[in-house]
């Protein structure tokens, strides 16, 4: 078995901010500023993140918050919409995460600190393969989120507690 779970890179002929111009202009939209600097900001670095981290993280970089609310959710949804972010619920909270340029994977979820750590494995897409082979299913895709208890609160939780632990 293979204990290489890396994911392997992905190339793409557009960014993610002229493909989300093609999409609203496919719709009929305009392509804000607003809308821009949430591109912008959500493709330049890789992490998961819930509408009120963005917003969070838009107010503490410019200082202000230029990008309203609704804008930022609206903009959300558009930009799961046009392939470009992907929804996950995790505890009944949207969390996102880039879907556009960035190769299938799977999730493991540490249900005490909210932790994600992304995996990929090839023996996970044979035994997909083979049984949407053997029920004659096309596969467009999946998702599979596995919860648990990472390392680090594991350890938290089963270490021995010491006399500073009642102070």
């Amino acid at each position: 078995m293979s204990t290489d779970y890396a994911l392997d890179p992905v190339t793409v002929s557009s960014s993610p901010q002229e493909r989300f111009a093609e999409y609203l202009q496919s719709r009929g939209k305009r392509i804000t500023q607003q809308r821009r600097a949430l591109v912008d900001h959500v493709f330049e670095r890789h992490d998961h993140f819930d509408a009120d981290e963005l917003i969070a993280n838009l107010a503490r970089l410019t200082g202000d918050s230029k990008v309203s609310r609704p804008t930022v959710y609206r903009t959300l949804n558009e930009l799961v919409e046009a392939g470009l972010l992907r929804r996950m619920n995790l505890g009944g909270r949207a969390v996102y995460e880039h879907d556009y340029g960035y190769p299938q994977h799977d999730h493991l979820h540490c249900t005490i600190c909210d932790k994600l750590i992304e995996f990929q494995c090839d023996e996970l897409q044979q035994l997909r393969e083979a049984v949407a082979r053997e029920h004659q299913f096309r596969v467009t895709g999946h998702r599979l989120i596995v919860t648990g208890v990472c390392g680090e609160c594991g350890a938290k939780r089963h270490r021995r507690q010491s006399p500073l632990d009642l102070v």
